[in-house]
């Protein structure tokens, strides 16, 4: 129907009250015209269960085999090898610890588990036990529920399947968290890893079921036996079952006209094709749940920049997956305020990380600096190496701590023991006369020459980004040491001298 808006007394407009705006959704499934809008729920578009005609449930037999069961072990350990922390934010201090405190009771390896099947079923719903504690009401368990039991509506949701209701009946709020890997509004089903594993988890089990049959008939030996022509039927019959018993017991009893040889099979070509069927379907498995296969093939060689390339690889899906995770934990923290402190803006936030080794390059060059003579502020050590504040404290130079001082005083009065017994059994009235001809030497002149071997050094430390840059730029920097040698030289020579005319007495 028609109808006018009139802009004044002489104009107006005429529109259609059944017209959409731009404000509503045009594009329904109730509206298209093709096979998903004539029935209740969205039928599963995964083509392997179509062809098939069966559900989910023919996913979860692929997990028996072990290469898959390996790949997704090693996605999921990727994931729960992580760091989890609760970012409080702004979020007033109270809840948050209210909130810390049930993630703590939570069994949440598990549940990450859970939630991490997601990416293997495409989605995998969570349903969440509250109970009422007094004054909140907070999840007292988060248990993972069949795939199978679950279906989507045309407009997307989450329906479950019942004995009362084959069609599904819808959920109440706030009780199914629901993790999907890569849902889209064509298919809320999501992605399913392991439907890309299907074919090449049969065909690699009927390469290992030929091979098996293939190594029972050319693995042994073939027995040939040989009788007399015009032997009778049953008699070639009785030496037949004794052969078969012979494979079995190694003892059979023939008639004296007749004969066993013993034949080789050479078929090592042969089995290699089967090998090779399964080699290739353990690399597309590892492809479609890893990306990669560096990290799951033994045995196959690359060069190290592909080995990097490969697990970096791992490392996006990990992180993809991380996401997915902190996401539905996130949910139920927004939830859980929700049920409990309404009208809060301001939440904490889940997250996952990662906890960085340290950095050996940048640790030697700062230990090389400190040692001659660097001092590097608190702020430093935070910023490089991701201390918090309270996990350092700088000792003040020259101060040191009481563990340190033990240490210092047990070491000098062990040398004192050793030089004062060592200065007990003799004198070298030789060895006083090159310490003094050494000590002849100037303090200054000696100092002068340390200066000019060692700034080249510091400076040489103070520009380097690693240790082995510093010792590169050693190498090739000469360094001026011509008069320290030659006053190492006149030392070596008289001492040489000195030892030569009194060695005698």
């Amino acid at each position: 129907m028609k109808k006018k808006l009139w802009i004044n007394n002489n104009e107006f407009i005429t529109f259609d009250e059944n017209k959409k705006g731009i404000s509503d959704e045009i594009a329904t499934r109730k509206r298209a015209f093709d096979f998903y809008s004539l029935g209740l729920n969205l039928p599963d578009p995964d083509p392997v269960l179509k062809k098939q005609g069966k559900d989910v449930k023919i996913y979860r037999e692929l997990l028996a085999d072990s290469h898959v069961w390996a790949c997704v072990q090693s996605r999921k350990s990727g994931v729960l090898s992580l760091e989890w922390e609760l970012d409080r934010g702004k979020a007033k201090s109270r809840q948050a610890k209210i909130i810390e405190d049930i993630f703590n009771k939570l069994d949440l390896n598990t549940i990450i588990t859970e939630i991490l099947d997601a990416s293997m079923f495409g989605f995998q719903p969570l349903e969440v036990i509250w109970q009422n504690t007094g004054s909140l009401i907070i999840p007292k368990e988060i248990k993972a529920k069949p795939v199978e039991w679950f279906v989507f509506d045309d407009e997307n949701q989450l329906k479950l399947k019942t004995k009362e209701n084959r069609q599904g009946e819808l959920l109440p709020d706030r009780k199914f968290l629901l993790p999907q890997y890569n849902p889209s509004y064509q298919n809320p089903y999501g992605e399913r890893t392991l439907s890309r594993v299907f074919w090449p988890v049969i065909f690699k089990k009927g390469g290992l079921k030929f091979w098996v049959i293939f190594t029972e008939k050319y693995g042994m030996p073939f027995l040939v036996g040989k009788h007399p022509r015009g032997t009778s039927k049953d008699d070639t019959d009785n030496l037949a079952d004794m052969l078969t018993a012979m494979i079995q017991d190694a003892i059979a009893v023939i008639p004296d006209d007749s004969s066993v040889e013993l034949h080789e099979a050479a078929k090592g070509s042969s089995a290699e094709i089967y090998e090779k069927l399964i080699d290739k379907m353990n690399a597309e498995i590892s492809k479609a749940i890893l990306g990669q296969t560096l990290t799951t093939e033994i045995g196959k060689t690359g060069s190290y920049a592909a080995s990097n390339t490969h697990m970096g690889v791992r490392k996006d899906i990990i992180d993809s997956d991380k996401k997915i995770v902190e996401r539905t934990l996130n949910q139920l923290i927004r939830w859980i305020y929700d049920l409990n402190f309404s009208g809060q803006s301001n939440i904490p936030v889940f997250s996952m990380w990662e906890e960085e080794d340290v950095d050996l390059n940048l640790a030697q060059r700062d230990k090389i600096l400190s040692d001659s003579g660097v001092k590097f502020t608190k702020d430093y050590y935070m910023k490089a190496y991701g201390f918090e504040d309270e996990d350092i404290e700088l000792a003040e130079p020259g101060v040191l701590t009481h563990s340190q001082q033990d240490i210092n005083q047990e070491t000098s009065n062990q040398q004192k023991s050793q030089f004062q017994e060592f200065k007990e059994k003799s004198e070298f009235q030789d060895q006083q006369a090159i310490d003094e001809f050494v000590n002849s030497f100037s303090e200054d002149e000696l100092q002068k020459q340390a200066g000019i071997i060692l700034l080249p050094i510091i400076e040489l430390i103070k520009e380097g980004n690693s240790y082995e840059d510093i010792q590169e730029k050693l190498s090739k920097n000469g360094l001026k040491t011509e008069e320290i040698e030659l006053i190492i030289q006149k030392a070596i020579f008289i001492a040489e001298v000195w030892g030569r005319l009194n060695g005698n007495d």
